[in-house]
């Protein structure tokens, strides 16, 4: 048996001030740790320290320091680590599987509010779309939250899921499952839950199948969206009536009848216009670039801009205090309802009685250019902002075609004008 070294009273290791470890006696093994301090005007710092051996290795465990834990709780905890030794436990290995295991049980209580909490803190941020940003939010706390919000993201199941998606809901007077009656909403809904929970298994807070899966799991139980939802698309105005309509426009002397010539002229989605910052104009090269935060897939497009649209940008004051091209009166850019409300102005007063939304200009330019000029398809869809091909024939498509589509917006801006 090794040697106890004589027990020495807290005096006596007070008295000790030589650096080094000096044995205190009671417990084999147990020894007090003078260390030079790096604090100012503390020139010795202490702490108790158990050497042992086990499988032939020599090991030191960290007791606590001298000032926060007594001898005689020194001495006890010593006997106890020594205990474990006796069994072939190393007793470091054992605090930190205990530490491991306390955490695991906490991660494992953190409800699934707190999870969305965390996740839309660390992904919402790539959403450019305000609007956007705010409906994830609502969503889960209109829906979610009152069901699943405070349980264990660790306990849910797909029962729980279940009971969000098919919860009783009203629309229009109408009431029935949620999935069902708002049907684009819960199949948001059932993506966030999923995107939600899949984030909570990486961070180790729940393990197993995600009960918010859609493939092979939540189809067995559901109807697919697409089967409960009609297309809606856009209400498109005629071709035929656009022309007209850009002849009504001019003789409105306004920003956002401007800003509705230049979307239909130019084909491009309402956001890109209304974003429009006159830094983006190339009046050199007679190139409209959009940035791709101005852009719905987040990458740059240009746009060729031909006499016509040249001409309206021209005409059009620059503020020193507003960058946008088509400017709000209140700064900043024009709203989307702006645009949507001079329209339905418009057709109020009689000044035309073509069906159509400013997003819909873009299916009258396509109808156009695929009933009454020969460009192709590819052609076409470039120039309103669509995505050509699969992924390997885009990593082949080494140009815009931006020239061949200045003769396209040309022809367009003709039409339009001889309608």
């Amino acid at each position: 048996m090794p040697k106890i070294a004589r027990p020495l009273t807290l005096q006596e290791i007070k008295a000790l001030k030589t650096p080094g470890q000096h044995a205190v006696g009671g417990v084999t093994g147990l020894y007090i740790q003078n260390t030079e301090s790096k604090q100012e005007h503390v020139a010795i710092s202490r702490s108790w320290l158990l050497r042992y051996s086990i499988a032939g290795n020599r090991k030191n465990m960290g007791l606590g320091p001298f000032d926060r834990i007594s001898l005689a709780a020194a001495r006890e905890a010593a006997r106890a680590a020594l205990e474990l030794v006796d069994q072939g436990i190393d007793p470091v290995a054992h605090k930190k599987s205990a530490r491991l295991s306390l955490a695991t049980e906490d991660a494992k209580r953190k409800t699934f509010e707190e999870c969305a909490d965390s996740y839309m803190a660390a992904h919402l941020k790539q959403h450019r779309n305000v609007k956007h940003q705010k409906q994830w939010g609502s969503t889960l706390r209109q829906y979610a939250y009152p069901i699943i919000g405070k349980m264990q993201i660790s306990q849910i199941t797909t029962t729980e899921i279940l009971a969000v998606l098919l919860q009783q809901t009203t629309k229009n007077d109408q009431k029935g499952q949620l999935w069902t009656l708002k049907t684009e909403t819960a199949a948001r809904l059932r993506g966030r839950m999923e995107n939600i929970l899949a984030y909570a298994d990486v961070a180790g807070y729940r393990s197993g199948k995600n009960p918010a899966e859609w493939k092979n799991h939540l189809e067995t139980q559901l109807a697919a969206p697409g089967k409960l939802l009609s297309v809606k698309h856009q209400p498109a105005m005629p071709y035929s009536e656009c022309g007209r309509f850009i002849n009504k426009l001019k003789q409105k002397d306004s920003v956002s009848a401007r800003a509705l010539e230049f979307l239909i002229l130019t084909g491009v989605r309402s956001g890109s216009v209304r974003e429009a910052d006159w830094s983006e104009i190339d009046f050199q090269k007679n190139i409209w670039v959009i940035p791709g935060s101005h852009t719905k897939n987040g990458k740059e497009h240009r746009v060729p801009l031909v006499p016509k649209m040249i001409r309206l940008l021209e005409s059009l004051p620059r503020l020193v205090s507003n960058p946008k091209i088509f400017p709000s009166p209140k700064g900043g850019a024009l709203s989307d309802n702006t645009l949507s409300k001079l329209m339905r102005d418009m057709r109020e007063n009689g000044e035309f009685d073509a069906v159509g939304v400013p997003h819909g200009f873009r299916s009258s330019f396509r109808d156009w250019a695929a009933e009454q000029t020969n460009y192709p398809e590819d052609l076409r869809k470039v120039a309103t902002m669509h995505t050509v091909g699969d992924s390997v024939q885009q990593a082949y498509q080494r140009t815009d075609l931006l020239e061949r589509r200045r003769n396209l917006m040309s022809d367009w801006a003709d039409f339009l004008e001889g309608v």
